[in-house]
C-alpha cells in the first residue's frame, strides 16, 4: 500500500488558507480503522466552516480537515477491532460516539464535537476513524451516492422518522431543493406522505414534481404560506423541515398544522431564530432542534435505502482537486447533494 496521500486542509477560516498537500497515510490504533475514502459529500456547514471559520475548534491549534461525510472501503484495522474486516464498504457517522439515546453533552456544555470542525474531517484520499464513527455502507448504492447519507440524509431521517413518527397520509413541508430537502420528499414519500417544495426557481419544482412532490410553490410568485393553507384545505403542513433558520421561523408556525411539528435544521437566516407566540401556543405545534441524528439511526437508514431502492439525488461530483468549484456549486444553490470523487 502506498505510503503517501493526499489531504485538504484549513490553517485557518478563508479559501486563501485552504490547500491540499501531501502527507503519510496514517496508521490505525487499537480500535481503529483506516479507510480509503472513494467519495465525499459536502454539506453547507462545509463552506460555512472553509468560508467563515464556523465550527473550527477555537483556538484552532492545527490544520483541520474538512467534511464529515465519506464512502470507502477498509483497508486495514487496528488491534481489537470487531465490527469491520478488510474490504468492507463503509461510511462514516457525523457526531463521534452518538450510538443511540440522547447522546453526548450537558446543558451547560452541549455537544460539539463533530467530524470535519471539532474533530478532523474525511477530505483526504486515506482517513482513520475509530470502528464506533462507522456503519456499513449500502449494497445497492455507488460510493458518490452512499457518501450523501451520514449528515444530510440523516437529517432528515431524524426529523421526520426518529424523532417525527411519520405517518403515511401527513403532509410534509420542504423548503428548497438542497439535500436535506430533497431526502425528506424522498424519506416522505417512502412513508406514504403528502409532500409540498417551496422553491424560488419553477425548473427545481419541476423536477421535484418528477421525483414525487405532489404540490410545488414558487416563493417569489405568491405568499407561500397563504399557498399551503389552500393547498391543504387549511389543514397546514404537519411536518416542516426548517432548513432557512432566524426569523423565517415564523413564517413556518403560520404554515404549520395544529400540533404540527418543525425541525429547525438551517442558519441560512442567522443563528438567533423567532416567531410569533400565538401561532405557537394556538395550535400547539412542537419545535425541535435537530444535530443530524445517531448511528443507529444511521443504520436505519441505511436499510431504508437497501429496501425501498431509491437512490440520493446528485447535482453534481468534483474531482478532489476541484474542491474551490465544488464549494462554489454548493453556494449557488444545488438540487440535491455535491459529492467530491477522491478515489
Amino acid at each position: 500500500m502506498t505510503t503517501m496521500m493526499r489531504r485538504w486542509q484549513l490553517t485557518a477560516a478563508g479559501r486563501e488558507n485552504l490547500e491540499l498537500v501531501d502527507v503519510p497515510v496514517p496508521k490505525p490504533g487499537p480500535g481503529e480503522i483506516l479507510i480509503k475514502v472513494s467519495a465525499a459529500s459536502l454539506n453547507y456547514r462545509d463552506k460555512l466552516l472553509i468560508d467563515d471559520g464556523f465550527g473550527l475548534p477555537d483556538p484552532q491549534t492545527e490544520p483541520v480537515t474538512p467534511a464529515s461525510d465519506l464512502s470507502g472501503i477498509v483497508a486495514e484495522i487496528g488491534l481489537g477491532v470487531t465490527h469491520f474486516a478488510v474490504g468492507d464498504s463503509v461510511i462514516s457517522t457525523f457526531i463521534p460516539d452518538w450510538i443511540d439515546g440522547v447522546g453526548p453533552g450537558t446543558a451547560r456544555e452541549p455537544n460539539g464535537q463533530t467530524l470535519g470542525g471539532t474533530v478532523q474531517g474525511v477530505l483526504a484520499e486515506y482517513v482513520v476513524l475509530h470502528q464506533d464513527w462507522a456503519v456499513r455502507g449500502p449494497a445497492n448504492l455507488t460510493h458518490v451516492e452512499a457518501s450523501t447519507l451520514p449528515c444530510a440524509g440523516l437529517t432528515a431521517w431524524t426529523a421526520l422518522i426518529e424523532r417525527g413518527h411519520l405517518r403515511a397520509g401527513q403532509k410534509v413541508l420542504v423548503l428548497g431543493t438542497g439535500g436535506v430537502s430533497l431526502f425528506g420528499l424522498q424519506l416522505g414519500l417512502m412513508h406514504g406522505a403528502e409532500v409540498i417544495v417551496v422553491s424560488g426557481d419553477d425548473r427545481k419544482l419541476a423536477r421535484a414534481s418528477e421525483l414525487g412532490a405532489r404540490h410545488g410553490i414558487n416563493r417569489k410568485k405568491e405568499d407561500w404560506v397563504a399557498a399551503v393553507h389552500r393547498l391543504t384545505n387549511d389543514h397546514g403542513a404537519d411536518h416542516i423541515l426548517e432548513t432557512v433558520g432566524g426569523a423565517h421561523l415564523g413564517k413556518s408556525l403560520d404554515a404549520a398544522a395544529v400540533t404540527g411539528r418543525i425541525s429547525l435544521i438551517g442558519i441560512l437566516e442567522g443563528l438567533d431564530v423567532s416567531g410569533n407566540f400565538g401561532a405557537l401556543a394556538r395550535k400547539r405545534v412542537i419545535v425541535e432542534g435537530i444535530q443530524v441524528g445517531h448511528r443507529r439511526g444511521l443504520e436505519d437508514l441505511v436499510r431504508a435505502y437497501g429496501v425501498s431502492g431509491v437512490r440520493p439525488i446528485i447535482d453534481a461530483v468534483y474531482r478532489m482537486d476541484e474542491l474551490g468549484s465544488a464549494l462554489d456549486h454548493l453556494a449557488q444553490g444545488a438540487f440535491g447533494k455535491v459529492v467530491v470523487e477522491l478515489a
